[in-house]
């Protein structure tokens, strides 16, 4: 990895702290998806209930690492507030097949309503985690996700919570410009590195929120991309490109960044590779000399972790 300071992609803490928890932005988001899942499984109001008093715990069937336990509480919060959480293990926490997650106390009825909403929330988003941890522990600090999410800011937050890096946490959160975006933008220039070239040296970096990125499918376009950032930034206070090398191979990647180097314009530019990235080849990734390894396999159909809820004293 070749990064000596902050990388852009690292937008985890508008998300999450661990002083803080969830922030407000984190928090919008998890009351719309937990109303989404309450409301596909029939739950269209808050669940009162006098019935009797039960407690009952939610056990980890397999070893992998806790995520989605302040989504848990601000769904119950709202939703069943007559139910109380008693968590063994935080966000982020590790744990092992066997052990106790958390312990819910109030009415028979609400828990029952709520059992299969609260597991799916725990598994889904723990079972991204723990994937996430998979990937950064090869590579840390270097494991991005990208956009194609399922459950949008949740799949990034337990990426964020597994080590990884969230990426741009929106469209607008980052300037993203591929291929399709400079054909629109420049539809007189037939090139997409003269595309390339025109659109960096015209862009006003302030409109681009946290970072700029843009997408390249050849060796040419980076070169030209770094060429002409590198020529800007001699000029003006701007902050490193992001250049995302488009579907390279490992060998490919390295003879960009190796060019680059000898080149003297590696430093005025991030490499991000995506495409292709599998969690059996990341070694090979990690060593090919970019900063960034963006990949939606971290996220998207990650299988659950397995969960179990008992009732131990009714």
């Amino acid at each position: 990895m070749a990064a000596a300071d902050s990388l852009p992609h690292d937008r985890g803490f508008k998300l999450w702290s661990a002083a803080e928890g969830p922030s407000r932005l984190l928090l919008a988001s998890i009351d719309r998806w937990t109303s989404a899942v309450l409301a596909d499984d029939g739950i269209d109001m808050p669940v009162m209930s006098n019935d009797k008093q039960v407690t009952a715990q939610i056990i980890a069937r397999e070893s992998g690492v806790v995520s989605g336990t302040a989504a848990v509480d601000h769904m119950l919060h709202i939703w069943a507030g007559n139910l109380s959480v008693s968590w063994s293990s935080n966000d982020g926490r590790q744990m092992n097949a066997g052990d106790e997650i958390a312990q819910i106390k109030g009415p028979r009825e609400a828990v029952l309503i709520m059992e299969r909403s609260i597991l799916n929330v725990l598994g889904f988003l723990s079972g991204i985690t723990t994937e996430a941890k998979k990937w950064s522990t090869v590579a840390p600090k270097q494991i991005a996700c990208t956009r194609k999410t399922t459950w949008g800011l949740l799949d990034k937050w337990a990426v964020f919570l597994g080590g990884g890096l969230t990426h741009r946490l929106s469209k607008n959160d980052a300037l993203m410009i591929k291929e399709n975006d400079l054909a629109t933008i420049h539809p007189d220039l037939d090139a997409n590195s003269s595309r390339i070239a025109k659109f960096l040296g015209e862009v006003d970096f302030l409109q681009c929120g946290a970072f700029l990125e843009i997408e390249v499918r050849a060796e040419k376009e980076a070169i030209v991309a770094a060429f002409t950032w590198s020529e800007r930034r001699m000029k003006e206070d701007l902050p490193k490109l992001v250049i995302m090398l488009d579907n390279f191979s490992p060998e490919r990647c390295k003879t960009v960044v190796d060019d680059l180097n000898e080149m003297g314009l590696r430093e005025h530019v991030w490499v991000e590779a995506s495409g292709g990235i599998t969690l059996s080849s990341l070694e090979e990734w990690r060593q090919c000399g970019v900063d960034v390894l963006s990949t939606s396999e971290i996220n998207r159909g990650t299988k659950p972790l397995d969960l179990s809820m008992l009732i131990i004293d009714n």
